[in-house]
């Protein structure tokens, strides 16, 4: 049985930075300088399971802690952020995640501290870097893509050739000299319409318009845990040529010196109607003629992957299915 509303709770941290309480007027301020502010990956978690269970007319609260603590017995759903642990003394079974912290070494004891049934990480191979630590209480959940708004269109309307993500977090401008350069001035001398987007330094809404107008994208990434926008582009039905590196995570703030894990992918949620992958710059100039071809004679479908696997009721039924075998537990 399935207890309606869920009960979620999620909030991004925003302590209080020089003196108690400033963080309200930060908020405000920030809003009138930067305008309606921009959900990132974690927030977008949240919006898009809500926006999944609407579909599915299941029903929830959020962030409601006076009743879940006069209701020890339901399940809480913490999508995160992590802080969330520390808000209350929970005595509630907690379904914790996806939007938790990027390694376990930030939190060995945490099935110790917490009443924690399962954790959720985005993706497979982000599980079996968790899974020495935890166990089998950690699962991969994706969340779900919004195909009505993440639409095809025609490609009547399609003028840009390839549109160039890059999305390089770190050493960006040695990967500009490796990679991101050299792939533009390839495209450029091809004669080949092209568009770049940068990830952080865009709205969601510059993103659409754009994948509205593209025949395809190169997807340029160390490795992604989900890739949200990776799967915007294939839900609109735009193949996608992904830098897939592979080898370690590469996190500054854990690799080399404190945790070495492979391997990892760039696009985790994949099949061969998405497009073609490619490892290094030599590779890509193999890749791309390849992808080319197959662009051309219409050999990929990517939307049908997202319907088929990641839709918005598909990984919100996915989620309350996890959530239905912790309430068995109790009951």
């Amino acid at each position: 049985m399935l207890y309606q509303p869920l009960n979620l709770f999620y909030e991004e941290p925003d302590p209080d930075r020089w003196i108690p309480f400033d963080r309200y007027p930060r908020q405000i301020i920030r809003r009138i300088v930067r305008g309606k502010p921009r959900p990132g990956g974690q927030t977008r978690v949240f919006l898009n399971l809500c926006a999944g269970l609407d579909k599915l007319n299941i029903s929830y609260r959020v962030n409601d802690y006076q009743y879940i603590q006069k209701h020890p017995d339901e399940v809480a759903c913490i999508i995160g952020k992590p802080h969330l642990l520390d808000k209350i003394k929970w005595k509630n079974r907690i379904l914790f995640g996806a939007s938790i912290f990027s390694h376990p070494t930030e939190n060995q004891e945490l099935l110790q501290l917490f009443p924690i049934a399962k954790i959720l990480v985005p993706g497979e191979w982000m599980r079996k870097m968790f899974e020495p630590y935890y166990g089998n209480q950690v699962l991969a959940w994706p969340v779900g893509i919004d195909t009505d708004k993440w639409m095809p269109t025609s490609s009547e309307h399609k003028d840009i050739d390839i549109l160039v993500y890059d999305k390089v977090r770190w050493e960006h401008e040695r990967y500009e000299v490796e990679l991101i350069n050299p792939i533009q001035a390839y495209l450029k001398e091809k004669r080949f319409k092209v568009e770049t987007i940068r990830y952080g330094f865009y709205r969601e809404e510059n993103f659409h318009s754009l994948l509205n107008r593209s025949k395809a994208m190169i997807f340029l990434c160390e490795h992604e845990t989900q890739g949200i926008a990776y799967q915007q582009a294939l839900s609109c039905n735009v193949p996608i040529l992904a830098w897939d590196r592979g080898g370690f995570w590469q996190d500054p703030s854990y690799y080399p010196h404190k945790v070495k894990y492979s391997p990892v992918s760039s696009v985790p949620y994949w099949d061969e109607h998405c497009g073609n992958k490619f490892k290094d710059i030599d590779d890509f100039f193999v890749e791309l003629q390849e992808f080319l071809v197959k662009l051309e004679s219409n050999q990929f479908f990517p939307r049908n992957y997202i319907l088929n696997n990641l839709t918005l009721e598909k990984c919100a039924q996915n989620y309350t299915e996890i959530l239905q075998g912790i309430q068995r537990d109790l009951d």
